[in-house]
């Protein structure tokens, strides 16, 4: 039950985070205030400072509340393609869509608020500060470390530095696709297929074909040479 102040009750902490969610993906981090916050969730600061001891914390809980659900699920499909795999290397393709097809799961959930998270996602990408840099990487860490070990297993001729910028490279491209179609049209005027479904086999196409190009002039000629 709510004290006089809003601060009580997981109702109230649900609507604040719902509410910073929605404003940070409208406006970003730093452009959101505290003031905005508790105007569309209908409490005061003190509520917010009791759940969750300012505004720090409660970017921090806007973004863990989704990764964790996210990465249990990608860790879940990855173990699931492992255990099918039997020890065996796993398919480059069936990597990338365990970790980024899980992600447009998630983007298409229109009802529960995923779209809108993996919307905030694409645009703190692009600019994040340092602190929510170090946040995420810390939150990210476990889940990326374990799918990269899986890519280096299937690409065993490509270079390790390869992967992780091919790797970054598709965390990019997932991040624009979800949080940057706006542009798209502003570029063509002719853009309206905003459908997740449509988009999926759109973007795993353009992903594995990234990661499966020629190693470019930077790599050394014998290791392009093997991967040939």
């Amino acid at each position: 039950m709510n004290d006089v102040h809003g601060r009580q009750g997981p109702e109230t902490r649900k609507r604040i985070l719902d509410a910073a969610e929605a404003l940070f993906a409208e406006n970003g981090l730093d452009a959101t205030s505290m003031r905005m916050i508790t105007g569309r969730a209908g409490v005061n600061l003190a509520a917010v400072n009791y759940h969750f001891g300012g505004k720090d914390g409660l970017i921090q809980e806007v973004f863990r509340r989704r990764l964790t659900e996210l990465n249990r699920r990608r860790l879940a499909a990855l173990e699931a393609l492992q255990a099918e795999a039997g020890g065996a290397a796993l398919r480059p393709s069936r990597i990338v869509k365990a970790f980024f097809g899980t992600a447009l799961e998630m983007a298409a959930d229109m009802d529960g608020g995923g779209a809108r998270f993996l919307q905030l996602m694409g645009r703190t990408y692009t600019g994040p500060n340092e602190f929510v840099r170090n946040f995420l990487a810390e939150e990210y860490a476990e889940c990326v470390d374990r799918f990269l070990t899986e890519l280096y297993r299937a690409l065993p001729d490509v270079p390790r530095e390869e992967i992780l910028w091919r790797f970054h490279f598709m965390m990019g491209a997932t991040s624009y696709a979800i949080g940057g179609a706006d542009a798209l049209q502003l570029f063509t005027g002719e853009f309206d297929d905003r459908d997740p479904a449509r988009l999926e086999p759109r973007l795993m196409s353009f992903l594995l074909g990234g990661l499966r190009g020629p190693l470019p002039e930077v790599v050394s000629p014998a290791a392009r040479r093997s991967v040939a």
